[in-house]
């Protein structure tokens, strides 16, 4: 199991508490959907559901939603409907669509996921054969910015320039918006019990005591950075 599904198996179960920005994140994704019914939406890295609940908040009739995730503990927080099938696999699994019920879909979402993909092409690749539309929402190398240059680390997701230059190889028409928030905390161990337990430390280099205590006491803001890229892609193909 890598250390991705790990931690947010580990933490499944308080997600629905920490996972402040990826709810908005969740909602502002469907808040530019177009259609007011679908005949089929795959949900990759569906999560405890929230772009499904947006969906039903909204009215938005689907035949038929795949809601993938390679977390079990995630999937098993997930509503579940007669219009809804579960498919438990890692999208970074090189045979995932394998196991998918269909294999075309009318429309394919992802939302505060693909940032975790090894391979971006890969999987980029493979999501354009199974729809012509993808709509994602995808941090960013931007999130944590400032933490990130205290502690002296590399971010471990990709730039939005490295994103637009490998959704531009598999779709034609394109539309990306940048979007920054900012979610402020009490203190700095506030802080650092949000990145825990929220799930987006998941592939961060760990660092030992002493770089912790360090960036505990040198970090310069009240406030986490978060940078998400939206992705609007149609293929003509």
């Amino acid at each position: 199991m890598s250390n991705i599904i790990q931690e947010f198996s580990r933490f499944a179960h308080t997600y629905d508490h920490y996972n402040i920005i990826q709810k908005q994140v969740a909602k502002t994704l469907v808040e530019k959907l177009t259609h007011t019914a679908y005949s089929s939406i795959l949900d990759i890295g569906c999560g405890n559901g929230e772009v499904f609940k947006n969906i039903q908040k909204r009215g938005i009739k689907v035949n038929q939603f795949i809601a993938l995730d390679s977390s079990e503990n995630m999937l098993l927080l997930h509503p579940k409907t007669e219009d809804v099938t579960k498919v438990c696999i890692d999208f970074n699994n090189k045979k995932f669509i394998d196991r998918l019920p269909l294999t075309k879909y009318e429309l394919i979402l992802s939302s505060s996921a693909l940032q975790w993909s090894n391979d971006l092409d890969f999987t980029l690749k493979e999501i354009s054969k199974l729809s012509h539309t993808f709509k994602a929402a995808i941090f960013t190398s931007g999130t944590f910015k400032t933490l990130h240059k205290t502690a002296g680390v590399k971010s471990p997701i990709y730039s939005a320039e490295e994103i637009k230059k490998s959704i531009s190889k598999y779709y034609n028409e394109l539309s990306f918006v940048l979007h920054h928030y900012t979610l402020e905390f009490n203190s700095v161990r506030d802080m650092f019990l949000y990145i825990k337990k929220s799930g987006v430390s998941s592939g961060e280099k760990k660092l030992s005591y002493k770089e912790t205590k360090y960036l505990m006491e040198k970090y310069p803001l009240n406030y986490l950075e978060f940078e998400v890229l939206y992705v609007e892609a149609i293929s003509l193909a």
